[in-house]
C-alpha cells in the first residue's frame, strides 16, 4: 500500500482527494494535516465523508510516508518544500501553481499526463496543472502536436468551487446565484502554463492565446469553448484528436456536443470537434475539482508508483 500524507486538508481539493484515496485499493491515508482544523474530526469539515473515516486533522507532518500531496493554496507550497528534511525519501505532488512554470519548476515535472506521461513516470516531484489550463490544453494539444495552432480564442466558464473554500464577494451564494460574470480577461494566471505546453509541442508557435474566463452560477465543472482558423477538414481534425488521445485513459473525443453533467464527479474529459467554415471549434468539459485538480493528482500518483493509470478513479458522473 502507498502511504499518503495530505498537507492543507481543509479545502475543497483536499476533501475530494481524501474521498478518492479512502476508496483507492492501493493507497492508505497516513495523516491529513491542517493548521486551522488540527484535532477536529475530518468529517466536521468534509461532511460528505461521514461513515467513511474516523481520522482527525493532524497538526504535525509524518515524513515516513511514500507521497505528500500539497493542498495549501497558491504561494504556500514553496516555503513548505524548502523546509522538508533531507531524510524525506518520498514523492511530492503539488496542487498549487508554485512550480508549474519552467523558470520556477526546481525539478518539478508539469503533471499533465496527456502531455508528459513518460516524464511523470520517471519523476519524484509533480506540479499538478491548473483546472482551466487542463480543460483548455486538452482542446489544443493534438493541434499543437500537428503544428496546426495559430491565434486561439477561448471562452470558458467554471463553477464556484474553482475559487476555493474561503468566501469572497464573488463566491457567496447571494451574489453567485442566478448570476454570471467575466473576470481576469486576457490575463488569467493559467495562460503561462498553457503557453509553455503549446511551445513544447509546436516550438514555432508565436500567436496570441486569447482567454476570457467566466464565473458560472453552479458549484463544479468547466466548459471551455475554443476556436481558431484551421485548414483541416472536420473529418481530418477528428481523426487527429482521436489518434492523439487513443492511448489516454480519461480523454474521450465525442460525436455530440457535451455538457458539464457528463463529467462532474469523474476524472473524465470530453472533447468535441466541429468545423464552421474556416473555423475549427473545440468544446472541452471537465470537473474542475477532479480532472482539474484532485483526480488528476491521483492519476499522477498512479503513474509515479507504476500502477494502472485509472486505479481508484472509476467514478460515476452525476448525470442528472
Amino acid at each position: 500500500m502507498i502511504k499518503v500524507g495530505i498537507i492543507g486538508g481543509a479545502g475543497y481539493t483536499a476533501g475530494e482527494l481524501i474521498r478518492i484515496l479512502l476508496n483507492h485499493p492501493k493507497a492508505s491515508i497516513a495523516f491529513v494535516q491542517s493548521t486551522s482544523q488540527a484535532g477536529l474530526p475530518i468529517t466536521d469539515i468534509h461532511s460528505d465523508l461521514v461513515g467513511d473515516t474516523v481520522l482527525s486533522f493532524a497538526s504535525d507532518v509524518d515524513y515516513s510516508v511514500d507521497v505528500l500531496f500539497l493542498c495549501m493554496g497558491h504561494g504556500r507550497s514553496r516555503s513548505f518544500v524548502e523546509k522538508i528534511p533531507a531524510s524525506f525519501k518520498g514523492k511530492i505532488i503539488d496542487l498549487s501553481n508554485d512550480y508549474r512554470l519552467k523558470d520556477a519548476a526546481e525539478g518539478f515535472v508539469y503533471g499533465l499526463p496527456e502531455l508528459n506521461i513518460e516524464r511523470i513516470q520517471q519523476s519524484d516531484k509533480i506540479a499538478n496543472p491548473g483546472c482551466f489550463a487542463t480543460a483548455i490544453q486538452l482542446a489544443l494539444l493534438p493541434l499543437a502536436k500537428a503544428g496546426q495552432l495559430n491565434e486561439v480564442h477561448i471562452h470558458a466558464v467554471t463553477g464556484s468551487t474553482g475559487a476555493g473554500q474561503a468566501c469572497t464577494s464573488t463566491t457567496h451564494f447571494s451574489w453567485r446565484n442566478n448570476n454570471a460574470s467575466v473576470y481576469k480577461s486576457f490575463e488569467h494566471q493559467h495562460l503561462g502554463e498553457i503557453g509553455e505546453s503549446m511551445l513544447q509541442l509546436q516550438p514555432a508557435f508565436n500567436q496570441d492565446i486569447n482567454f476570457v474566463p467566466m464565473r458560472g452560477n453552479y458549484s463544479r465543472g468547466i466548459l471551455a469553448s475554443v476556436y481558431l482558423n484551421c485548414d483541416l477538414s472536420e473529418e481530418d481534425a477528428k481523426v487527429l484528436f482521436e489518434k492523439y488521445y487513443s492511448e489516454h485513459r480519461f480523454v474521450f473525443v465525442v460525436d455530440k456536443n457535451p455538457d458539464i453533467k457528463q463529467v462532474v464527479n469523474t476524472n473524465k474529459a470530453l472533447v468535441y470537434v466541429k468545423k464552421h467554415g474556416t473555423k475549427l471549434h473545440i468544446v472541452s468539459v471537465i470537473d474542475n475539482l477532479l480532472k482539474g485538480a484532485s483526480g488528476q493528482a491521483v492519476q499522477n500518483m498512479n503513474l509515479l508508483f507504476g500502477l494502472d493509470e485509472a486505479e481508484g478513479l472509476q467514478l460515476k458522473p452525476v448525470a442528472f
